[in-house]
């Protein structure tokens, strides 16, 4: 093996110093990898690795790990502090002379490395024919190339890396795969905003309830609230086929709903109608909707499909409209807009006692109002449960029914067990329902089932690829999964649609990289962001790690001015861990848990700031107290 940086030479003259410094980054970074990997560092030439190993395939998979670990180290770093590699490998005889090798190999995999892309890595037929079909990334074939002072040409091949971006190939988008654009408020009055983009967030839930449709989730689909592109740029950005749009007018009791469904890979009209109705007509418009949409897609309508779409409306409209209006407010942690959400649903169950998705709504609001520290925790919780477990009792064939019971069973009852069947069954009734699977891979991975987490979590990023708390969630989730490369794409996507939350994933991050002076980094910038005690629970950690202890026992002190007691026992819990005070981090944890702060505890069985608690009688007995000994968790 040979390795080379790009570009030293022409560095080397511009700034010596700098070039210099990056060649002995350059070899912190390798040399454990080749140790891995049982490479013998045959000599190092300027900035150029020689390298020979015992077989070919430790040495193929030495190089793709190099390129990773480069590829990661560079991440958060200035363009002028990254490393950049080539490699090339070739497999032949030697000749062995005082610790040197020279031969006609030698000068082969010399003169290969240079055909490498940045970042690459250049292997010969000789090694692909020993590696094919054991190696796991795809290997492609350049071709024959002359090479210097070689006489014969060499056919040369490329391991096409995991995050190399492949050209796009042109193809037939699925006509099945549907996106529910906002619908365009007409009224006069602009104040009846709230009634389009509720009328397209049950489009979406109605539609989605169509089992040979799959229907791209709200977050997403609200991205095109404002933005003028046409159906095929939609279409290719959300990889969506169909896309159904349009308008709706409300006046009074009288509404005027437009609907056209348009083909995004030739943006051909496939059907379209208008509706003017009165407002207790909604439903028949709703229905007649997502029937002509099944029924213009060729997708077969079952009748207990047509029955779920139709069940669950309340009799009296203004119940619907006070609905729809919890729901334009429900979305997002802010305060004033949770509780104006909670306002609506409970004024729709005034005028329906019965309506079962606006009190499952009222219970995750509910909920949610406490678990963020903006409603007394007892209470709310309390309101919570009873409101999730009614809703259920009144129609089990609800998927929000299922989806409040599955939330309170995880962050209120920690009924693990009880959680992950009521995500299941909102699934089987709603297999778009974006919510529940996002929700349900967050569970499965802080119950340590890492593969199933990911499996769920990018099937979830399938149906809502523009949503920022998602694709932030997928990033710890690969991280905790040990899939570093995928979490680094996905923490490049969320630092820039939610800032806070991205830093502080990458931060846990390069935590379980081993990178603590990156984490440390990481941390502080979501601390000058505005982290609240859950991210700073992780700084105090990473200085108590690094062996900066005013400054994590700093960290604890401004922890305690946070809202909410249950975040601030469990973020000290973690700053306690770092400086390896076990017992005062275990006696957090207790607090935490007497504070009800059961929605953080699923966590600290994966929760890599608490790693070096796991063994501790005090800290086994809590987690059994609380359901999550790891024979019961076995049985989930």
């Amino acid at each position: 093996m040979f390795t080379d940086m790009v570009g030293y030479t022409a560095l080397g003259q511009r700034n010596e110093s700098l070039s210099l410094a990056l060649v002995e980054e350059q070899k912190r970074l390798v040399r454990p990898i080749l140790s891995r990997h049982e490479g013998r560092e045959v000599k190092t030439v300027g900035d150029a690795f020689f390298v020979e190993f015992p077989n070919v395939l430790e040495a193929v998979r030495c190089g793709y790990d190099i390129q990773r670990a480069v590829r990661e180290f560079n991440f958060s770093l200035p363009e002028d502090r990254r490393v950049h590699l080539r490699i090339g490998i070739h497999l032949g005889d030697v000749v062995e002379s005082q610790g040197d090798i020279s031969g006609d190999a030698v000068n082969l995999a010399s003169r290969i490395e240079p055909l490498a892309d940045d970042g690459g890595v250049c292997i010969t037929r000789e090694v692909y024919s020993q590696v094919v079909n054991k190696f796991d990334l795809p290997i492609k074939s350049l071709g024959l190339k002359q090479l210097k002072n070689i006489s014969a040409p060499v056919e040369v091949f490329k391991i096409e890396m995991p995050w190399e971006e492949q050209p796009e190939q042109p193809q037939k988008l699925d006509s099945r795969r549907i996106v529910i654009l906002p619908f365009v408020s007409m009224s006069p009055d602009p104040n009846d905003e709230y009634f389009a983009d509720g009328l397209t967030e049950e489009l979406i839930t109605k539609i989605s309830l169509v089992s040979g449709l799959e229907v791209i989730a709200r977050t997403s689909a609200m991205n095109y609230k404002k933005e003028k592109k046409n159906a095929s740029q939609i279409g290719k950005e959300l990889r969506v086929g169909t896309l159904l749009e349009g308008s709706v007018r409300k006046a009074g009791n009288r509404i005027r709903v437009s609907a056209q469904l348009i083909d995004a890979n030739t943006e051909g009209h496939l059907w379209a109608e208008n509706y003017d109705r009165d407002l207790d007509d909604i439903f028949a418009v709703q229905s007649s909707v997502a029937e002509n949409v099944a029924g213009a897609l060729q997708v077969k309508l079952l009748q207990k499909e047509k029955d779920r779409i139709e069940r669950g409306r309340p009799k009296n409209p203004d119940a619907y409209v006070e609905f729809l209006r919890g729901i334009y407010f429900s979305h997002g942690a802010d305060p004033g807009n949770m509780r104006k959400s909670v306002k609506y649903f409970e004024r729709a169950l005034e005028l329906e006692p019965n309506y079962v998705a606006a009190m499952a709504w009222l219970g995750m609001q509910m909920g949610g109002l406490a678990f963020f520290g903006f409603e007394p925790m007892e209470a709310s919780y309390a309101k919570a449960v009873k409101l999730a477990a009614r809703s259920l009792e009144l129609d089990d064939t609800v998927p929000e029914a299922h989806h409040a019971v599955a939330v309170t069973a995880f962050y209120i009852e920690g009924d693990w067990a009880k959680c992950l069947r009521e995500c299941e069954k909102a699934i089987e009734l709603n297999p778009s329902y974006r919510e529940v699977h996002g929700e349900y891979a967050l569970f499965l991975t802080s119950l340590g089932k890492f593969d199933r987490g990911v499996a769920e979590i990018e099937k979830t990023l399938e149906l809502d690829p523009l949503s920022p708390d998602l694709n932030n969630i997928a990033g710890a989730i690969y991280a905790l999964a040990g899939r570093f490369p995928e979490a680094m794409d996905q923490h490049r996507k969320s630092i820039e649609m939610v800032p806070i939350e991205g830093h502080t994933n990458l931060g846990v991050t390069f935590v379980l990289m081993g990178r603590m002076e990156d984490a440390v980094k990481e941390f502080e910038t979501a601390r000058a962001l505005g982290g609240t005690a859950f991210f700073l629970g992780n700084l105090g950690y990473a200085y108590g790690v690094s062996n900066r202890r005013e400054e994590a026992l700093k960290v604890i002190e401004e922890i305690k001015t946070q809202p909410n007691r249950g975040s601030v026992s469990y973020a000290s819990a973690n700053v306690y861990a770092g400086l390896g005070e076990k017992e005062k981090a275990i006696d957090c944890l207790e607090e935490a848990l007497r504070e009800r702060a059961l929605f953080t505890f699923p966590l600290f069985v994966v929760d890599p700031f608490l790693a070096n608690l796991r063994d501790e009688p005090r800290f086994k007995e809590l987690a059994r107290k609380v359901g999550l000994d790891p024979v019961q968790l076995g049985k989930l």
